[in-house]
Formats: C-alpha cells, sequence, structure tokens
C-alpha cells in the first residue's frame, strides 16, 4: 500500500473515533442524582416478585441452615427458631 494512503486511513480513523472518546468523558457530577433513581426503577426489575413468598421462602432457608449459621441467625435446624 502506498505510505500517504495508510496515512489518510489512520487519520480518517482517528478523526471517526474522536466523538466516541469524548462521550466516553467523565463528568464530576453524576448523570442520576440519588433522589432521582427511584423515578427510574420498575417494579418488574425487583428480585423478589412477590415479597410475601420471598420472606417465607427467607425463613425457610434460615431455618434449614439455621445450624451452619446461614446469614448471622441462631437456630436448630429444624424450624423451631
Amino acid at each position: 500500500m502506498n505510505k500517504t494512503l495508510v496515512k489518510k486511513i489512520r487519520i480518517g480513523l482517528l478523526v471517526a473515533t474522536l466523538p466516541f472518546l469524548a462521550a466516553c468523558q467523565n463528568t464530576m457530577e453524576p448523570w442520576v442524582k440519588p433522589y432521582e433513581r427511584n423515578n427510574l426503577t420498575l417494579p418488574v426489575m425487583d428480585w423478589a416478585l412477590d415479597p410475601i413468598a420471598d420472606n417465607y421462602m427467607h425463613h425457610v432457608y434460615q431455618a434449614r441452615e439455621g445450624a451452619r449459621g446461614a446469614e448471622g441467625t441462631s437456630g436448630g435446624g429444624c424450624g423451631c427458631n
């Protein structure tokens, strides 16, 4: 290839990537304020779609794993905590 053609290709690639590099610029201020984050979440994105069932399963897990110390709680492992 011709050296001038290679040089033109490199300059073209540099000019093409400059807008992408400018978009990655870090600003000192966050885009979304902490008090605005609640407005961006959707109920569908929640881990527990049914909080009552999730609390029950959490209790069952703690009762079963109580002998090993499941999540820092004590229990006998028989469900009688």
